[in-house]
């Protein structure tokens, strides 16, 4: 992963979803973790580094973008200092990068109550 590479994933949500993940990965550690939680109508931000996790980011201005039920479209940017995510065309947040050398991120993952349409990388 670089500045400038993005990853767009679009799928459905289960009308009995509880929450679901999308992790950029290298070795064990996650450079960015989110997990949309549907009861707690928020998107958790995170990354795990030498198995520890670090502060979680919770704050969705605009409310909880995705819903039960619902197809969705996620756009992951990587910006030189942060992601930046929006769901259905719209900018939700931006997570400052917490790694230093972001072209060790190699895998996406995704995981949890979710059906996948389509991922472009």
């Amino acid at each position: 992963f670089y500045p400038s590479r993005s990853v767009i994933i679009t799928g459905t949500i289960p009308l009995d979803a509880d929450r679901f993940h999308v992790n950029l990965k290298w070795g064990d550690h996650i450079a960015l973790h989110l997990n949309p939680r549907f009861s707690e109508k928020t998107i958790v931000r995170n990354s795990q580094l030498h198995q520890s996790w670090g502060p979680e980011e919770r704050g969705l201005p605009s409310g909880m973008p995705l819903h039960r039920g619902q197809s969705f479209t996620i756009w992951i940017l990587c910006d030189a200092h942060c992601f930046k995510v929006a769901v259905n065309g719209q900018h939700q947040f931006e997570y400052n990068h917490r790694v230093p050398n972001l072209q060790q991120i190699d895998r996406l993952e995704i995981g949890g109550d979710v059906t996948l349409i389509c991922v472009q990388v």
